[in-house]
């Protein structure tokens, strides 16, 4: 019941309408008013943002901050696979021979994830991580590798909320919403999928980076609100790091696991 409740609040409040009220607001002189209150609610730490508050002049701007590059230091192993954002795993693990993953204790599957029965097939029995990226965080997107773009695409068209509520008693919040999918074949000749999965309201994921060559930690785009990042990998292509936990919160650039 309460699952179903949440999800005909969500549809009825989940509209080109109110995306564009909001992405109006966010973007508009106003919304610079209202920075201080945001940074005071979230509690959000200022002394990596490389720029005075008072020369934001959106709630946008801000949201898209850039950070010092000495506040994100990238793990420089040959073999090292890192956070490509700063999030906090929400869950990782096999997938199955069957094509499915689980969050929340629902069952995704890859064919919906990535819209191709066949390249599904690809990632079966591989490997998975879900990044959550809530308001307060920095949104800019890195590349978790070095790694060669086969693919670009993108996927769906509106979004659920990706937090914790969403992921619980949304309708298929990841599988299901607005997405820009790379896939990457990395150093070790292995293949993987970077998913950025747009939140509720807006699904602007911008992309700045247009090279079909990735280098870990160099930024490729941002989200213009809190999101997740989908990694999936193929089997026997990682492991994930002995460090790595449900809830843990990672900074861009740290490990999370490495190429085998």
């Amino acid at each position: 019941m309460r699952e179903k409740l949440y999800q005909s609040m969500i549809e009825l409040t989940n509209g080109k309408w109110s995306s564009a009220i909001i992405q109006s607001f966010a973007r508009s002189k106003l919304s610079k008013t209202i920075i201080p209150s945001y940074i005071k609610y979230f509690n959000i730490t200022l002394q990596d943002v490389t720029r005075p508050i008072k020369d934001f002049s959106t709630l946008h701007e801000f949201f898209i901050r850039e950070v010092s590059t000495e506040s994100r230091p990238v793990h420089l192993g040959t073999n090292s696979i890192i956070s490509p954002v700063d999030a906090t795993v929400e869950t990782f693990g096999p997938i199955t021979e069957d094509g499915i993953f689980i969050v929340k204790d629902k069952p995704y599957s890859l064919e919906n994830l990535l819209g191709s029965p066949k390249i599904a097939k690809q990632f079966v029995n591989g490997k998975y991580i879900i990044l959550y990226l809530s308001p307060a965080e920095y949104h800019r997107i890195h590349a978790p590798v070095d790694g060669e773009v086969i693919r670009q695409y993108m996927l769906g068209k509106k979004s659920y909320p990706v937090n914790k509520w969403g992921l619980q008693y949304g309708k298929e919040a990841i599988s299901g919403n607005y997405r820009l999918l790379t896939q990457l074949r990395m150093p070790n000749n292995k293949q993987c999928f970077h998913i950025k999965v747009g939140a509720m309201f807006v699904n602007s994921i911008e992309l700045t980076n247009a090279s079909s060559k990735w280098k870990k930690g160099e930024e490729v785009g941002y989200f213009s609100f809190g999101s997740t990042v989908v990694l999936l990998f193929e089997e026997g292509s990682m492991e994930f790091s002995a460090t790595l936990k449900a809830g843990k919160f990672v900074r861009m650039g740290e490990i999370v696991a490495n190429m085998l």
